[in-house]
């Protein structure tokens, strides 16, 4: 009888087209173009799969790929919904994202003082509050200033119960609750204020900002406020020693024995893609941070979010083990008053920690660079043609020598490909 092994290794591949180009960061990688043919041999993660091109063999990322024996006149039913909507709107007709947020104080006490320090400006103000959630934002705005009215649009299904919070809390004669997309709601007049809470890992992923921006060109009335007004993406070369410890050097010699074979595939399963939910400490930061992309929230234009490119130029304070790149981000919230102040939330090491905490890109290999040394480059942001909710991060740097040890002075160049 044949074993359930022997059959999978008995398997035929099965033909997949790329939906997209993909620039592999590794000699493990494949590079393809948007409409290649890829046979997939096996599929060892649901996110990388073991996959041939022009008889050359290597990992791909899966989601830029699907079925490709269909035949051309048979509806094609995997792009349906290229933006996810049911998982992604699905998770927030739950509970749980919403409890990591309004745990998240920084976060929420940010949007409290913006309400707070212009609670006299907004009065008799219209307010949409996008992407509301629970609702907290506009119960802020009903409890702690004087709006007419406040409409808190939401796409899932927690609408239902952010009707009960706004009349549980005595705010039903300001607060009107609306469940749908930006894109589909319809409002009796355009609103003095724009609010949302819509800032993703990297600060875009997710792309939630296309909603807003909708929202923006057809509601916001002109001369109206965007909450929040300006985002910026902040980058720092950084040391990720434990990390590169726990992942990587611990198959040097677990229990004296010698796994470094297994050295590569640690890498491709743990450093190809971007570690959210890092937290790094001030002093593991190579240079002082810089922001390498700046977002007007009254001049972004959807077509914009495509590709979003940024430069860097850092120079290495200390001398250290560069692992990798750290990035978060700041936004801003003017005042509805001239000369007022503005509220900031960072999300960066050196502020209370948040929920989105920082984004940590991994080197393939870490070098070890000097005081004095220069790490320049670029990085872009690219938006998933197909998924739309997906995006790849590719980082290219060049390290420039203090020394004359020209050993230390390297080109390197890696993409991120970061998906649901």
């Amino acid at each position: 009888m044949q074993t359930e092994k022997e059959e999978e290794d008995d398997a035929s591949p099965e033909e997949y087209v790329a939906l997209s180009n993909f620039t592999g960061s590794g000699s493990d990688q494949l590079s393809f173009s948007s409409g290649d043919r890829l046979l997939v041999h096996a599929k060892p993660s649901s996110e990388w799969w073991w996959a041939e091109l022009h008889e050359v063999i290597g990992y791909v990322p899966a989601c830029y790929l699907r079925q490709g024996a269909a035949e051309e006149d048979e509806e094609d039913t995997s792009l349906e919904d290229p933006w996810q909507d049911e998982e992604y709107f699905g998770s927030y007709g739950t509970l749980r994202l919403h409890l990591e947020m309004l745990s998240d104080k920084s976060r929420t006490e940010a949007y409290r003082q913006v309400i707070l320090s212009n609670s006299a400006p907004l009065r008799n103000k219209v307010v949409m509050d996008l992407g509301c959630g629970t609702g907290i934002i506009s119960l802020f705005c009903a409890q702690l200033a004087q709006p007419s009215l406040v409409y808190a649009v939401e796409a899932s299904s927690m609408a239902e119960y952010t009707r009960q919070l706004v009349k549980q809390n005595g705010c039903e004669e300001v607060v009107t609750v609306l469940q749908g997309r930006a894109e589909e709601i319809e409002l009796p007049d355009q609103v003095d204020v724009l609010v949302s809470e819509w800032m993703g890992n990297c600060l875009l992923f997710e792309f939630m900002v296309e909603s807003v921006l909708l929202a923006r060109d057809r509601w916001l009335r002109e001369g109206g406020v965007m909450w929040p007004s300006s985002a910026a993406l902040a980058l720092v070369p950084c040391q990720a020693d434990s990390y590169y410890a726990e992942k990587m050097a611990f198959w040097e010699r677990p229990y004296g024995l010698d796994f470094t074979p297994l050295q590569p595939l640690a890498q491709q399963e743990f450093f190809t893609k971007p570690k959210f939910s890092h937290l790094i400490e001030p002093d593991d930061c190579l240079s002082a941070p810089c922001n390498v992309i700046c977002l007007d929230m009254y001049t972004l234009q959807v077509k914009d979010l495509e590709e979003i490119k940024g430069q860097f130029h850092f120079c290495v304070d200390k001398s250290g083990v560069f692992h990798g790149f750290t990035a978060w981000f700041t936004v801003n919230f003017e005042s509805l008053e001239t000369g007022g102040a503005t509220v900031e939330l960072n999300t960066g090491p050196n502020s209370e920690p948040t929920h989105w905490k920082q984004t940590l890109f991994m080197l393939d290999r870490p070098v070890s660079v000097y005081a004095g040394d220069f790490i320049s480059g670029t990085i872009v942001l690219c938006r998933n043609p197909i998924w739309r909710r997906h995006m790849t991060v590719t980082l290219h740097w060049n390290i420039n020598s203090s020394t004359e040890d020209t050993d230390n002075c390297q080109v390197g160049t890696k993409s991120f490909p970061m998906w649901r």
